[in-house]
């Protein structure tokens, strides 16, 4: 099982959670030969802070992987790198306190370009920093090729649409892919 915790972009807000990327990867994954379970405990609107007070609650369900996507709302509120940086990297001490052994990725958020170098500059530096510290993963930028293209977004300009979405399925994947692979050939060794 591939537990996402996010934000409306993993709950896929406007769409139908069939067509939210967790979803999506469930059918990737199927399509590569390593059958999975994707559960999507996506929440809109959410912050830093707000995954870390749930995050206990969430890691009840069995999680073979853990995937957070957490921090968009954080940068669309200029709230503080350093504390966001500090919600990370406790909710990944988290993941690992309750599933000792089981891999953790973080999907790279950005923040609007408009806040300045100094502040997306070290926005775009935490999630590095914090899957070298904490012994997790980093997933590609999951907007990558959606982010402001109304094409593919919803009226909002913030919410993938379907076509969209399927992108986005497409840039989880590629950082996901082999840390599914590695667990399948773990859980389902050969003869």
């Amino acid at each position: 099982m591939v537990l996402f915790v996010g934000t409306s972009l993993t709950a896929g807000l406007g769409l139908q959670l069939e067509e939210a990327y967790p979803a999506l990867i469930e059918q990737l994954s199927a399509d590569a030969g390593i059958p999975v379970t994707s559960i999507n405990a996506g929440v809109s609107g959410e912050t830093s802070a707000g995954a870390l007070q749930r995050i206990g609650w969430v890691l009840r369900r069995p999680a073979d992987i853990v995937v957070i996507e957490t921090g968009a709302n954080d940068g669309l509120r200029a709230l503080q790198v350093l504390g966001t940086k500090f919600n990370l990297e406790e909710i990944v001490d988290s993941v690992h306190k309750a599933k000792p052994g089981v891999p953790v990725l973080l999907v790279q958020m950005e923040a609007p370009r408009n806040l300045g170098a100094g502040y997306y500059e070290p926005f775009h530096a935490m999630y590095g920093e914090v899957a070298r510290e904490k012994g997790a993963g980093v997933i590609p930028f999951l907007l990558d090729s959606v982010a402001e293209n109304p094409t593919l977004n919803q009226r909002d300009g913030l919410h993938p649409n379907a076509e969209g979405e399927v992108i986005v399925a497409r840039n989880v994947w590629r950082g996901l892919e082999p840390t599914i692979r590695a667990w399948y050939a773990k859980s389902h060794p050969p003869g």
